[in-house]
């Protein structure tokens, strides 16, 4: 997927801003890492580092990000082998 990002500019530590519009649109966080590389044209091109579980904190709660809703029995699963590994 290519997103066309309008004009952005470099402040003097380095950082430029992404606008809300496409970090919703990639469902970038703050303190989501990101991947930079050049081509051979001047371009910069930035991928968001996954890790295994995207979990995110949403008005107090921990939602996974990541595909679709779990099954009961897979979460029912998983807690008993957390509560195992205590």
């Amino acid at each position: 997927m290519v997103i066309m990002v309008p004009k952005v500019m470099m402040d003097k530590a380095g950082r430029i801003v992404i606008s809300k519009a496409v970090r919703d649109k990639l469902e970038l966080a703050a303190g989501d890492e990101l991947e930079g590389s050049d081509s051979s044209d001047d371009r910069l091109i930035l991928r968001r580092l996954r890790g295994t579980a995207q979990l995110r904190k949403e008005r107090g709660v921990w939602v996974s990000r990541y595909g679709g809703p779990l099954s009961a029995a897979t979460v029912d699963e998983t807690l008993e082998q957390i509560r195992r590994g205590r």
